[in-house]
Order: C-alpha cells, then sequence, then structure tokens
C-alpha cells in the first residue's frame, strides 16, 4: 500500500428504527456483511456475517443486536476491520434485511429507520431507506479493494424484494448504477 491512499481501514455499520407501536408484531431488522474473493467478486460470498455469528478471523463482527429496535440511539451495529481482512477478499457487501416474521413487511413499514457509515469520527454515509420504501432488503455499502490493496467504499442503498436467505445470495451481485 502506497502512502498517498492508505483507504478505508476500520468501519462502523450503525443502524436504527423505532419499535413497533403496541399491540402490533415488533419489527426486526439485521445488518449483514459478505466478503467476496479477488477470484470471483461477483459470485458466491466467501461467508456470510449476522446475527449469532462473525467471521471466521474476528474482522468482521456485530457488535450489537436487536430483535425490535428497543433501545437507544443505534439499535444494531456492525464492525469491518478491512485493513485486517485477508488478501484473498477484493469487495465486501453489506446489507439490511427485515425479518418477515408474522407478516410481509418492507421499509415502509418501518418506523423512523437510519443508518450511518463511519469510520473513526468521520461519518461516511447517512440514509433513511426514503429511497426503498417498497424493498423488504437493502444493500447500503461495497467495499472495494484496489490494485495497492486500500480499500474504496461505495456508498449507495439499493433494495431488493428477497426473504432473508434469498436476499444473501443476491446481494452481491453487481450493483446497479
Amino acid at each position: 500500500m502506497n502512502g498517498v491512499n492508505k483507504g478505508i481501514g476500520k468501519v462502523e455499520i450503525a443502524l436504527r428504527w423505532d419499535p413497533s407501536p403496541a399491540g402490533q408484531p415488533a419489527t426486526d431488522l439485521d445488518l449483514v456483511a459478505a466478503p467476496y474473493p479477488a477470484s470471483d467478486p461477483h459470485g458466491d460470498p466467501s461467508y456470510v456475517v449476522h446475527f449469532d455469528s462473525r467471521s471466521p478471523d474476528g474482522t468482521i463482527i456485530l457488535d450489537r443486536d436487536s430483535r425490535d429496535g428497543k433501545g437507544f440511539g443505534f439499535d444494531e451495529i456492525m464492525t469491518l476491520e478491512l485493513n485486517r481482512l485477508d488478501a484473498r477478499y477484493a469487495r465486501v457487501v453489506v446489507g439490511v434485511v427485515i425479518q418477515q416474521h408474522q407478516e410481509p413487511r418492507t421499509f415502509a413499514g418501518v418506523r423512523h429507520p437510519g443508518l450511518r457509515i463511519r469510520e473513526g469520527y468521520t461519518v461516511l454515509a447517512e440514509d433513511d431507506f426514503g429511497g426503498v420504501l417498497g424493498s423488504t432488503a437493502a444493500t447500503v455499502a461495497e467495499f472495494t479493494r484496489d490494485s495497492t490493496g486500500a480499500w474504496d467504499f461505495h456508498p449507495g442503498v439499493q433494495g431488493f424484494q428477497e426473504d432473508p436467505v434469498a436476499f444473501t445470495r443476491a446481494m452481491g451481485a453487481a450493483r446497479r448504477p
């Protein structure tokens, strides 16, 4: 890596939403992340990190998990240590899925959702999912390793109409412009 472009090192992805009104089923959003090998950066992920899991090497960890949005501030937080991720990985995609428990739910049915992506104290992106209200899942960030080994951040929220399992298979497809 050269001294001019250090790239992205350690990133925090934070997700918040308000709880469902009394008497209604809980709203459960989940952060998911998947690294892709340099040999096939748009194919199948090497693994997927989600609730109750972490990357084998500890470079992608879900620090906080919420099943109902009852918390102060950000309810779900994931840390990506891209600077420690093995060189065989060239791409990491991060997404948000809405668990489809008792009734179908899209982002339009989530109360006050919010997303923040930051490196240290620098906010790289924020979003309220307003552009994907009819979606049940969304990719929210893509990180790619350049030829020097530095990681670049590609923001943008892209909606999907997938259940959580199908979404983790589809989220690594090439992003639409």
